[in-house]
């Protein structure tokens, strides 16, 4: 029966069933949240209103790539798959886990998004030489180096400038790596003490759980601290990427501190509007300036029609995510194998088999008085 249905009335009902949800969900009173200090607690699906086929479905798909993945919703652990403690290289991945220290900047008052970045960096996008010629640099924000229309060409290197900032979108690493370089020199401090002291520590990850390599692309140091990069670099298990992308899914609080501010981390998960509509210097990502915000890609558009609009996640090579759902408190992470792609389709086609059936999992909000989480 359901294959005779319409897909317009699938949309149609999938879209009723999230504004339902989404309300139920924001209606108070809501059940207490639950940290996974120092384990994650375990839970039911059914007991959290998930259908347990739905998440089998998810696992099945995920595990064409191996590797290993954790589902939480309401802060419980309901399904995990593969080695928990196995750090994965992520890739990109690290560009959403790295701007976590733009947030922190922000919360110290230290910068605002539309700050010059040669006001931290004086040498900012050189080298090389020529592009001083541009008269580009000066127009460069931290935002533009948030959003990937800085204007930089793909490698994570000394790359040139390819458009005038704020004019096309360009999926680049050398971007990003430069808003690492601004952020080391406006705390003086290698970004991975920076980043265990004040987020990854008060998460409950260790060194065990979470490294980040030296500089792959440019001198380690940078007056004299050691230079890391958001492009690329991290390395991490999907205990801690859950973690991360819980504290995301808590709008920046663990616990009773809010360690990132809460408006850093909607901005993070939606589009921005000076962004959205801007034409993509390459056609590969398809659209890509009407669903990524600060270094997180997002479903604002609707891209994926079986998905929230509010879901977004981090995204790297090899297919390593942290999925962030509000409306259904829900965070997934997966890392391991690439899935496989087809040729000339959508750059999110890969993607829907995994976050469709996520999405579905939930049918009902988290009850008030969940049984006793299990160990």
């Amino acid at each position: 029966m359901i294959d005779q249905i319409s897909p317009l009335r699938q949309i149609h009902s999938f879209a009723l069933i999230a504004f339902l949800l989404s309300a139920s969900l924001d209606a108070k009173p809501k059940p207490p949240d639950v940290w996974p200090l120092p384990q994650w607690s375990r839970a039911a699906p059914a007991d959290l209103g998930m259908d347990p086929a739905k998440l089998q479905q998810v696992r099945q798909y995920a595990l064409t790539g191996g590797g290993s993945g954790y589902i939480t919703r309401a802060g419980r652990l309901v399904m995990a798959w593969g080695d928990p403690r196995r750090r994965y290289d992520l890739k990109s991945s690290t560009k959403s886990i790295g701007v976590t220290a733009l947030g922190l900047a922000l919360l110290d008052k230290k910068v605002k998004l539309d700050d010059r970045a040669v006001k931290y960096h004086p040498t900012l996008a050189v080298p090389p030489r020529e592009n001083k010629n541009t008269g580009w640099i000066e127009q460069i924000t931290l935002q533009h180096l948030a959003t990937q229309t800085a204007g930089f060409e793909k490698p994570g290197g000394y790359g040139k400038l390819l458009f005038p900032p704020g004019q096309k979108w360009h999926y680049s690493d050398a971007g990003p790596n430069w808003l690492a370089e601004c952020l080391t020199l406006i705390y003086r401090r290698d970004l991975n003490d920076l980043m265990f002291e004040r987020i990854f520590t008060p998460l409950g990850i260790k060194p065990a759980d979470l490294t980040w390599r030296r500089n792959a692309y440019r001198n380690y140091t940078i007056e004299g601290i050691p230079r890391r990069e958001f492009g690329s670099g991290i390395s991490a298990n999907v205990d801690a990427m859950a973690r991360l992308g819980y504290l995301y899914l808590r709008r920046g609080r663990w616990q009773k501190k809010q360690l990132i501010p809460a408006d850093f981390v909607d901005r993070a998960g939606t589009t921005v509007p000076a962004v959205v509509g801007l034409p993509e210097y390459e056609t590969y990502y398809d659209n890509s300036s009407d669903h990524h915000g600060l270094l997180w890609w997002n479903n604002a558009d609707r891209s994926i029609k079986n998905l929230p609009p509010d879901a977004y996640w981090s995204w790297g090579l090899y297919d390593s995510l942290i999925v962030v759902i509000p409306s259904l408190d829900l965070v997934a992470a997966r890392a391991g194998k690439s899935w496989k792609r087809k040729k000339d389709v959508d750059h999110y086609d890969v993607l829907r088999p995994f976050l469709e059936p996520l999405a579905a999992t939930v049918r009902a909000p988290v009850p008030l008085n969940t049984p006793p989480s299990k160990p």
